[in-house]
């Protein structure tokens, strides 16, 4: 059995630990309504740029038909954006959208996929990536806790223009979707070509003045279409990093606590054994005497 110092230092090591775990905790929280409050505060954009991308794909004022709306009819090069986050302390979160990604790469393998190109978000990503010997083509990390779209476009950028030039057939973002606090899900979109799923279906038809003439307005239109799209998902998932980590760091705080009352136990057994020896050995002195 270990000694009192020992176990001493032992609970007073626990301790530390759960004081660090619950100003996570705390900071964590505060972070998460931040995080949250960008995200509802973006939903609105982004819903207003679907709704005129969706009336200007149906609009029939041009012949033009934008790269972005083209579905080829065998996929044979695809990229993926994969967000993650730059720390850990999370739980599951990088884990469990790491694990879709991969289930996905190796689905496209199989059906015939020639090559796949990733862009990644977040340091976690990165770091998955290369140690899966994918094709890294570019990447952004130390996004820190309030996202800038000015540091995603170069990246993601990067995706479009080889859609755009036709060295790929297809674009997915995998991120975690923010449902509530304690719940986030890890989710695989298609980001190009557009589908009608994602433009939907507008409830009315609306008439437009092109200027300078509609094919300027449609290609301007649907890359910040796009932008939007990854911007919410970055946001989606910075929300799903602070719920996250706030539940975890609940946990480990809970899970310090039981130990420390476990060492408190042993402690006073080992104090009490050593009372008690000490004890019999004076009784015993006396009795020889």
């Amino acid at each position: 059995m270990a000694s009192g110092k020992e176990i001493r230092t032992k609970i007073k090591s626990v301790q530390n630990t759960r004081k660090i775990t619950k100003a996570m905790e705390m900071v964590a929280a505060s972070k998460m309504r931040k995080a949250q409050e960008r995200m509802r505060a973006a939903r609105p954009f982004a819903e207003k740029i679907r709704r005129l991308a969706a009336n200007l794909s149906q609009a029939n004022v041009t012949d033009y038909k934008h790269p972005f709306l083209v579905h080829k009819d065998q996929v044979k090069r695809v990229g993926l954006i994969l967000v993650t986050t730059d720390k850990g302390l999370c739980g599951g979160l990088n884990t469990n959208v790491q694990r879709v990604a991969l289930t996905a790469m190796k689905e496209w393998d199989e059906s015939g996929v020639s090559e796949i190109r990733a862009s990644c978000i977040g340091n976690k990503g990165l770091g998955f990536m290369q140690r899966m010997g994918a094709k890294v083509v570019s990447n952004v990390t130390h996004i820190g806790d309030t996202p800038h779209l000015e540091k995603l476009i170069g990246p993601v950028k990067v995706m479009l223009d080889a859609f755009h030039a036709g060295e790929l057939d297809a674009v997915y973002v995998a991120y975690t979707r923010f449902i509530n606090t304690m719940k986030q899900e890890p989710v695989l979109e298609q980001l190009l070509p557009l589908t009608g799923e994602q433009l939907g279906t507008p409830d009315s038809s609306w008439d437009y003045l092109y200027e300078p003439d509609p094919q300027s307005v449609i290609d301007e239109l649907l890359v910040r279409y796009v932008e939007a799209l990854v911007y919410q998902a970055v946001a989606e998932n910075m929300a799903s990093e602070q719920s996250a980590r706030m539940v975890a760091m609940k946990a480990a705080s809970d899970n310090a606590k039981t130990v420390i009352g476990d060492l408190q136990l042993v402690y006073n057994k080992t104090r009490q054994a050593a009372i008690t020896k000490e004890l019999s050995e004076i009784v015993g002195g006396a009795a020889a005497v």
